[in-house]
């Protein structure tokens, strides 16, 4: 299942690690743990944030994604199950359509 992960960073945090030069290696390692299929930043309610879209296999594996994002930036993680246009082809929308219209 595709998830879209959006990682909000609290400014202090975020700010520290770049005063100290480490917020580079910091999320070098966690995308290469990661394996994002796609990374990218944006800014959302003043604050940095990354979205990255990931393969959840299993819901088990949330805390993998999560945390690292917690424990290294004491960021805000928010998880949205996400479709492309072929998974909303094969979802039979109009069998439902047609069972609950």
């Amino acid at each position: 299942m595709r998830i879209m992960l959006t990682v909000s960073f609290p400014n202090e945090e975020f700010n520290a690690a770049v005063r100290d030069g480490s917020v580079g290696p910091k999320t070098k390692a966690i995308l290469e743990e990661l394996k994002p299929e796609a990374v990218y930043y944006i800014e959302r309610n003043g604050h940095r944030t990354a979205i990255l879209l990931v393969e959840l296999e299993n819901p088990s594996m949330i805390p993998a994604l999560a945390e690292p994002w917690f424990l290294t930036f004491n960021a805000k993680v928010e998880l949205d199950v996400v479709m492309t246009p072929e998974d909303l082809g094969d979802a039979g929308l109009e069998k439902l359509g047609e069972k609950w219209g």
